[in-house]
C-alpha cells in the first residue's frame, strides 16, 4: 500500500489543477484582439440630421417627460434618431483597425525609428514614415459575408494621410493607435470586502 504526504499532490489533485489551468490558458489565448473603428461620411445632410436627432433626444431626456404629451415627443424623437443613425450609416464609410500583438508593434517602431532630430523633439518614432505603416498594418478588410480580406497598403495608407485635411489624416492615425490603447482589462485586490 502506497500513501502520500501532505506535501505532495494526489494525481487526481493535480489533473484538477492542470485541467483548470488548460481551460483558463485556452481562453487567454483564444482572445480577439481587439479593434477601433473610424466612421467617414461625406454626406452633410445626413450627418446634420443625426447631429440634430442626438440633440432632440438628450434635451427630451433633460426635460424628464412627464405628461403623455412629453413622453410621446420623446418616443417620436427617438424614433427619428434611430431613423438617422441608420441613414448616416448607410452612407458612411467604415474602417477597422485591430491591434497589433505587442512583439509585432515593437518591432514595427523598431523599423521606423526617429531620426536625431526628431528623437531630439521627443519623437519615439518617425512621424514621417511610422504613421502609414502603423495604419496599413492595424488595418482590417472585411468583405461583404465577414470574412477578412486583403486591406490598405502602405502607399494607400500614406496617399490617404497626405491627400485628407489635417484633422482627418489625425483621425486616421489616431483610430490606428487607439486600437493598441485599448485595455480590456480591470485590476482588483482580491480579499477585500
Amino acid at each position: 500500500m502506497t500513501s502520500t504526504t501532505p506535501t505532495e499532490p494526489t494525481n487526481t489533485a493535480a489533473t484538477g489543477q492542470d485541467d483548470h489551468w488548460a481551460r483558463k490558458l485556452a481562453r487567454l489565448r483564444a482572445r480577439q484582439l481587439p479593434e477601433q473603428v473610424l466612421q467617414l461620411c461625406d454626406d452633410m445632410a445626413a450627418k446634420q440630421r443625426l447631429d440634430r436627432a442626438k440633440l432632440d433626444v438628450a434635451r427630451l431626456r433633460l426635460a424628464d417627460a412627464e405628461t403623455a404629451g412629453e413622453q410621446k415627443e420623446l418616443e417620436a424623437a427617438e424614433s427619428e434618431l434611430v431613423a438617422a443613425q441608420s441613414a448616416f450609416d448607410e452612407v458612411s464609410l467604415l474602417l477597422a483597425f485591430r491591434a497589433l500583438p505587442r512583439p509585432a508593434l515593437d518591432g514595427l517602431i523598431r523599423k521606423h525609428p526617429p531620426t536625431e532630430e526628431q528623437a531630439e523633439d521627443g519623437d519615439a518614432w518617425n512621424p514621417t514614415s511610422f504613421p502609414a505603416a502603423l495604419v496599413s498594418a492595424a488595418h482590417i478588410e472585411r468583405d461583404d459575408d465577414g470574412h477578412e480580406v486583403e486591406g490598405m497598403t502602405v502607399p494607400e495608407a500614406q496617399d490617404l494621410l497626405d491627400g485628407w485635411p489635417i484633422a482627418e489624416s489625425n483621425s486616421l492615425f489616431a483610430a490606428a493607435w487607439q486600437a493598441q490603447q485599448i485595455n480590456r482589462a480591470t485590476v482588483s485586490e482580491l480579499g477585500k470586502d
